[in-house]
């Protein structure tokens, strides 16, 4: 029996992790924890695509559905900012897990807003990289319950 997969998308400066502030942001490489997360989860098939560049993302998202029963985004500095990436997880019929290493909702005005969440079935912001654990367990749910 194949396993169900998950895809994590990631938006701008995402490929930076472990770089990019550290003080926010840690100090591990999404690389590397990604290893982390495939060793704790093998009765899931993770896949990975980081841009940063809108269309791709959206063109990511909507291929999806193809090979995927959910999908856990991080859309970077879109998630202030783009509509279109809205509307691409509107189009899809599976669930979108949305999830932010910092809590977005305890930093500067304009990062307070996400035009995402309400289309995503769940959130998991402020946890740092435990979030991408935490949403994986929870896409899990979703999957076993069908949807």
């Amino acid at each position: 029996m194949q396993k169900p997969g998950i895809l994590i998308i990631h938006g701008p400066n995402l490929n930076m992790l472990g770089v990019r502030q550290p003080e926010i942001y840690g100090k591990v490489s999404f690389e590397t924890y990604l290893e982390e997360l495939h060793a704790s989860f093998d009765e899931v098939s993770l896949g990975y695509y980081q841009s940063n560049h809108e269309g791709d993302l959206i063109d990511c998202i909507q291929e999806s559905p193809s090979s995927y029963r959910g999908i856990i985004i991080n859309p970077g500095a879109y998630t202030h900012t783009s509509v279109a990436i809205r509307d691409a997880l509107t189009c899809i019929q599976i669930p979108v897990i949305e999830v932010h290493l910092s809590n977005i909702y305890a930093r500067e005005e304009f990062r307070r807003v996400s035009l995402i969440k309400d289309v995503c079935v769940s959130s998991f912001v402020g946890f740092g990289m435990q979030g991408y654990k935490m949403a994986i367990e929870r896409m899990m749910e979703f999957i076993k319950a069908g949807f």
